[in-house]
């Protein structure tokens, strides 16, 4: 039996004509950038994660950037990231001249540590980042404690956590502000590329706007030296066709985990902290972990059964941060998880019986 590490075919077999629709609709209009079809998802998206405002842009890491911008973090700030994420969390403080400062994760969540975040606050830190990583959302009680405490703001990188709650609040609605990729693999995704900013705060949500839109507040007024970062039509209009789905296909996601869970029954595999009521983890990806992760990999992929590993190499190691100055063994908790963290097939549409396969190969790992 062959299973994929992801597949779209049924998601998008299912909503085929609505996405045909959606498609003819925006052709029709002849109108293809800040249109209706993206006003009708900016509105009904911050409906759905309880905000007053959200703004799409082009991608993820457009998202944090701008917000950071509209904050004012620049060169000379810090801003506090997790040590364990994709490289795109830290790629966004970088481009406004600010420098990340990695935080150790917690190493049954893979989310930041709130027990290590002070101890890196510096007169220079302007802000923490919590990314919701893998879909399980970040201790945000305890992050905007400290925050408040140091006068700083909280940003949610959210971009893999679509749906997902903390103590029945929608992630996107927990900080400042939050920024969303609509990467096509992601729990809501577009077919391209695309992404947005949502907040409760009118002042970031104009800015961001305007910023997106070479630092155009209407036509030809140019307020802020801005970029082009824009979610356009088309993507906004397969958007709010899939957000109708986004909860039963997170559904499926969690029982499936569910079934991982409950079944993966292996002395040498270590499953992920379940979801509870705080914690409403909607499993973007679902990753185990292993001491023989490259040997499992290689034995997975002999039986068929797709896998990835995020991330085989830690942000603090990779040439693009050689100029932080930091070592193999400076951040230990994120590169044991590196060494040993492996995705295993989690997406709406899988089969009872590529479920148990993907279970029984595992359990018969040794």
């Amino acid at each position: 039996m062959k299973v994929p590490f992801v597949s779209f075919e049924t998601m998008h077999n299912e909503i085929r004509q609505e996405l045909d629709n959606a498609y003819k609709g925006v052709m029709d209009s002849n109108y293809f950038i800040q249109g209706q079809a993206c006003a009708k998802f900016e509105q009904e998206f911050a409906d759905y994660c309880g905000v007053k405002y959200c703004v799409g842009v082009g991608n993820g890491l457009d998202a944090l950037m701008l917000i950071l911008r509209a904050l004012y973090i620049g060169a000379g700030d810090e801003v506090i990231v997790p040590s364990n994420t994709y490289i795109a969390t830290a790629l966004a403080v970088s481009y406004i001249g600010a420098t990340p400062v990695f935080v150790e994760p917690e190493i049954d969540t893979f989310n930041i540590n709130p027990d290590l975040i002070e101890k890196k606050i510096t007169e220079k830190t302007k802000a923490i980042i919590a990314v919701h990583l893998q879909g399980r959302p970040a201790d945000m009680d305890r992050i905007n404690a400290i925050a408040e405490e140091h006068n700083l703001k909280v940003i949610e990188d959210a971009a893999q956590a679509h749906g997902a709650r903390y103590k029945c609040k929608r992630v996107g609605s927990l900080g400042c502000a939050a920024g969303f990729s609509f990467y096509p693999g992601k729990n809501l995704g577009a077919l391209g590329d695309g992404g947005c900013v949502t907040t409760n705060d009118k002042e970031i949500a104009d800015k961001v706007r305007a910023l997106g839109n070479y630092g155009s507040d209407y036509k030809y007024h140019h307020i802020y030296k801005g970029c082009n970062s824009r979610l356009d039509e088309i993507q906004a209009a397969f958007l709010s066709v899939k957000l109708k789905q986004l909860d039963k296909w997170n559904a499926e996601r969690k029982r499936i985990a569910g079934r991982y869970i409950k079944e993966i029954d292996n002395p040498l595999i270590k499953l992920p902290k379940t979801s509870d009521d705080v914690f409403e983890h909607v499993y973007h990806v679902f990753v185990i972990r292993c001491d023989e992760r490259d040997r499992l990999e290689k034995y997975l992929n002999y039986n068929g059964i797709g896998i990835l590993k995020h991330y085989p190499i830690p942000m603090h190691l990779q040439g693009a941060y050689v100029d932080l100055g930091l070592c193999e063994g400076d951040l230990p908790v994120a590169e044991e998880i590196s060494k040993t963290v492996l995705s295993i097939p989690m997406y709406y549409g899988m089969t009872e019986e590529q479920i148990s396969f993907v279970i029984e190969r595992i359990n018969c790992f040794r």
